[in-house]
């Protein structure tokens, strides 16, 4: 059975959760905010906290997981500290994901946050995919679209060939 990490559960996180939780998989999702951990569970989710600004309290929850989930496209807050879980924060991460179980990676390239620091992600995210040869998938959903988290999910688990 597969464990996904979903780093930014909130709406969209616990319906992807759950898409993939139907699918048999084990999902862990995270927030900064201890008040959303209510909800995750309530998903079916496992509920963990950890701050994307900090790639750190990310990585102490890949012990066990094999996909990585940025699902941070409609990430809000101070528009420079947005940008650095898109640039820098991305980056970082994704050096240290090549020490840790993680086989997969999965980076939302839609939403609310400005389009040039998505697409940055984006490139940042193939760019690990090719240097460490760990698959990766773009999640560019149209947000509005109800069977997006049908969708997201067979991206997610082609990750693994599953």
């Amino acid at each position: 059975m597969a464990r996904a990490l979903i780093v930014g559960c909130g709406c969209r996180g616990r319906e992807l959760g759950s898409e993939l939780a139907a699918r048999g998989w084990q999902v862990r999702g995270t927030s900064r905010e201890p008040t959303e951990f209510d909800a995750i569970e309530t998903a079916g989710l496992e509920a963990a906290a950890a701050d994307p600004d900090r790639p750190g309290t990310v990585l102490e929850l890949c012990g066990d997981v094999a996909v990585v989930i940025w699902l941070l496209g409609s990430a809000t807050g101070e528009r420079d500290a947005v940008a650095a879980v898109h640039g820098p924060r991305l980056e970082r991460l994704l050096e240290k994901l090549v020490d840790t179980p993680v086989r997969g990676f999965a980076y939302e390239a839609e939403g609310s946050v400005d389009p040039a620091v998505l697409a940055a992600g984006a490139e940042i995210v193939e760019r690990a995919g090719e240097t460490w040869r760990i698959p990766v998938t773009l999640l560019a959903e149209d947000r509005a679209d109800p069977g997006w988290a049908r969708r997201a999910s067979d991206l997610v688990a082609g990750l693994l060939g599953v």
